[in-house]
C-alpha cells in the first residue's frame, strides 16, 4: 500500500506556525500589559503610603509686629526724635539744628 500525501504539507506547517507565533505574541503582549498595570497600581500604594506616614507641611504664623517699635511709637520723646531724623535726613534741618532740636527734645 502506498502512502498518499496530503496536499500543501509546507504550506499548512508554515500556516500553523503563523497561528502559533502570532496567538503567543497577543499572549505575551496581554501578559505584559497586565504586569505594568500591576507595577503602577503598586507604585501609587507606595507613594500614598508615604505621603500618609509623612508629617503634614509646616504652616508658618505670619511674624508678629515688633513690642519695642509699638512702645517706642507711643513715647513722645522717641517720635518727636524720629520726626526730627526724617526731616534732618530730607535736608529740612542742617546738622546744628538737628543738633540743638535733639539736645531739646532729650531735656539735655
Amino acid at each position: 500500500m502506498m502512502m498518499r500525501r496530503r496536499r500543501g504539507g509546507i504550506v499548512r506547517a508554515a500556516a500553523t506556525t503563523a497561528v502559533v507565533v502570532g496567538t503567543a505574541g497577543a499572549v505575551s503582549h496581554h501578559q505584559q500589559q497586565k504586569y505594568q498595570s500591576q507595577a503602577e497600581a503598586q507604585a501609587y500604594e507606595q507613594q500614598e503610603a508615604a505621603a500618609a506616614a509623612a508629617p503634614p507641611p509646616q504652616e508658618y504664623a505670619p511674624a508678629a509686629a515688633a513690642p519695642p517699635a509699638a512702645a517706642a511709637a507711643e513715647d513722645p520723646t522717641v517720635a518727636q526724635l524720629e520726626k526730627l531724623a526724617q526731616l534732618h535726613s530730607a535736608g529740612i534741618l542742617t546738622d546744628e539744628e538737628f543738633a540743638s532740636a535733639k539736645a531739646k527734645a532729650l531735656g539735655i
